[in-house]
């Protein structure tokens, strides 16, 4: 079991790594992002937000008609 464990967390720990300067403009570009247009993901949210009619996960009530 604990070398289970051990070998459990090796693994997670191999996902964690440091940037250095020079290779943040590499991770900046748009096809590197979740999220490649942020105002088509506002829309989104608010969108959902507005179906959903509660206020959830993006901090705003909606009313069902999208105007918030």
């Amino acid at each position: 079991m604990k070398y289970l464990t051990g070998l459990a967390v090796a693994l997670l720990l191999c996902g964690c790594e440091t940037v250095q300067p020079w290779e943040r403009g590499t991770l900046a570009k748009e096809e590197m992002q979740w999220q490649s247009d942020v105002m088509e993901g506002r829309m989104r949210d608010q969108i959902h937000a507005s179906k959903e009619a509660s206020s959830g996960g993006t901090g705003a009530a909606g009313g069902g008609c999208g105007c918030n």
